[in-house]
């Protein structure tokens, strides 16, 4: 890969990495320093990436690397970070793209991940195999329990109320 066609990557996959990074972690500050990791890593990389293959490999990079972040500060907490609305709430209150992000929060972190790479950015179970390291068959599972638990959770009237 040379300059142009690493620059080309940038100027194509950045936003799109952004997003499904911030979509999993809430954190624009933090999805930025990922998705810089990403690319320096490709650039690094550069001569060993092939071209066609730099989106599947910046996605599983930026993947793993928000994984391994968040498992290292699942380790440390501080307790000025806990937010009162952390155990509070307003039963009154029902936007539903809050509460959609409320149950995504429920999902273990490879169902969140796999639903969001297939519902929200539109990859296929082939490109999201690719970019998880998981098999087709278990992508499709883990996607089918996610929607199951999803569903579950949205149909609850004092979820809805």
């Amino acid at each position: 890969m040379n300059v142009s066609e690493y620059n080309d990557c940038v100027r194509t996959y950045s936003d799109n990495l952004f997003r499904f990074i911030v979509k999993n972690i809430r954190d624009e500050d933090w999805a930025r320093d990922i998705v810089q990791d990403s690319f320096e890593k490709l650039w690094k990389k550069a001569d060993e990436v092939d071209p066609e293959k730099a989106k599947s490999y910046l996605f599983t990079t930026g993947y793993r690397t928000m994984i391994d972040q968040i498992r290292r500060n699942k380790k440390k907490g501080d307790f000025d970070d806990v937010s009162e609305m952390d155990y509070s709430t307003d039963s009154h209150y029902s936007d539903l793209s809050e509460i959609l992000n409320q149950a995504l929060e429920r999902l273990p972190e490879t169902q969140k991940t796999v639903v969001m790479l297939r519902d929200y950015e539109g990859y296929s179970y082939k490109e999201i195999e690719e970019i998880t390291g998981l098999g087709e068959a278990q992508v499709k599972v883990y996607i089918y329990r996610a929607r199951i638990t999803l569903k579950n959770y949205l149909v609850r009237m004092d979820v809805v109320i």
